[in-house]
């Protein structure tokens, strides 16, 4: 057996008391690892140069390897092996990757400078590779974001209409507001908001793909005279908003950036204004951005702590009202977006490849038991200027969360004049 196939055969052996791990090693070797069970992960590693890599950096490698081919599953699932891994070493932490680790939270301040014009690259890597990917597996509305299950049954097209209602209780919007959406997406929140609630909403995005889908929805829906969406980066603004609302963008700020995030926030507030942040946040503090998310999915990211934010808001001269952790939501979330996904996978694979199937399944399993596990959770911070600026109790989020009846939306997955006015 070669030197890393020995060193990786020690680890695993220290390291895998749950579940059972078979591993067939290039030299077609097979080791086995844990418990007895009726259902085994088993893997094979095609090359000593993969088996390297992996060895040398797994928060990398591993799904490098996953992608290329490198290692390839012939029993169980992708969900299983990942599980097995997390269980077993990822939630204790691994001493066998400590210096690329160390290096990349002593350098994250360099890979989370986002500039404007690195804001915008950033945001066209992950938003703007094609509408048509996100209508696989998204609900109707195309939120791409945490949803709301008030029961574990909920649909995810319920699930996501019940975000929506409930950000918008948070944000006390009165008929006549203007909202500032940062991040706006595909447009659903913001017309959302406008129908149901009256209020003028102004949408700003960095991908082009998302602006043109979402001025098409108003258009089609009728609501262009209460609903724009403008291509702009959130630092450019000015005026001033009634609401605030942001879902999902904050993950893509980057430290260096926070104050400078905040400030505007604050500067754009009115007087008697809310404003409603929703991000995913870190728990066990701060830390860097997985390696093989930054340089496959979202380059520029980072999740923050609480501990990161709450001190800049206040230096910012803004009131936190509430902060409400939304705890394993993501990850039903996630979980039905990936089932969505892999029952249009042929579909995918002829809009890229099997590669590129492969990695947005490892995307959606990573992120997904990265909820499960308690590493992530969801943060909505309700923030303002004023004490009184909301009730002094959550009563008035909790009216009957079942409820409320749906609204017609502008399906961008069913709406064909839509769709075609989309590709050109």
């Amino acid at each position: 057996m070669s030197l890393w196939s020995t060193i990786a055969k020690n680890r695993l052996e220290k390291s895998i008391h749950k579940g059972r791990l078979e591993v067939v090693f290039p030299n077609g070797k097979t080791a086995i690892f844990g418990q007895n069970c009726d259902d085994p992960v088993r893997i094979a590693v095609k090359s000593e140069a993969w088996l390297r890599r992996i060895v040398l950096d797994p928060e990398l490698q591993l799904g490098e390897a996953y992608m290329e081919q490198g290692l390839v599953l012939e029993t169980g699932d992708l969900y299983d092996l990942l599980d097995l891994l997390w269980t077993n070493i990822l939630s204790k932490g691994s001493a066998h990757a400590a210096l690329p680790s160390f290096l990349r939270k002593t350098f994250r301040a360099v890979a989370q400078f986002n500039p404007q014009a690195r804001s915008a690259r950033n945001v066209a890597h992950h938003y703007d590779i094609g509408n048509d990917l996100y209508r696989l597996f998204l609900d109707d509305d195309m939120q791409y974001s945490c949803a709301y299950f008030p029961k574990p049954q909920t649909s995810l097209d319920d699930a996501q209409r019940f975000k929506k209602d409930h950000i918008a209780r948070k944000l006390c919007l009165k008929p006549g507001d203007h909202v500032l959406d940062i991040g706006c997406g595909w447009g659903g929140l913001a017309m959302h908001l406008a129908e149901r609630e009256d209020v003028r909403v102004h949408g700003v995005t960095l991908s082009c793909e998302q602006h043109c889908l979402a001025q098409e929805r108003a258009e089609t829906a009728g609501l262009s005279d209460r609903v724009d969406f403008e291509i702009q980066d959130y630092r450019n603004l000015t005026g001033e908003y009634d609401k605030i609302v942001s879902v999902g963008m904050f993950e893509h700020v980057g430290v260096p950036h926070y104050r400078e995030y905040f400030d505007q926030i604050a500067a754009r507030l009115g007087e008697n204004g809310t404003a409603l942040i929703h991000t995913i946040g870190r728990s066990p503090g701060p830390g860097a951005t997985n390696p093989w998310i930054a340089r496959h999915i979202f380059p520029g990211g980072y999740i923050p702590a609480l501990s990161e934010i709450v001190p800049v808001i206040e230096k910012a001269g803004l009131v936190v009202l509430d902060i409400e952790i939304l705890r394993l939501h993501y990850a039903e979330t996630l979980k039905a977006w990936r089932q969505r996904f892999l029952n249009r996978a042929d579909d995918a694979e002829k809009l890229y490849d099997a590669r590129f199937v492969r990695m947005w399944d490892f995307y959606l399993v990573t992120s997904e038991l990265s909820f499960r596990h308690g590493f992530h959770n969801v943060f909505q911070l309700q923030l303002g200027k004023r004490q009184d600026a909301v009730p002094l109790t959550r009563d008035y989020l909790y009216p009957s969360e079942l409820a409320r009846p749906a609204i017609r939306q502008v399906s961008p997955a069913n709406d064909e004049r839509v769709r075609a006015n989309a590709k050109r």
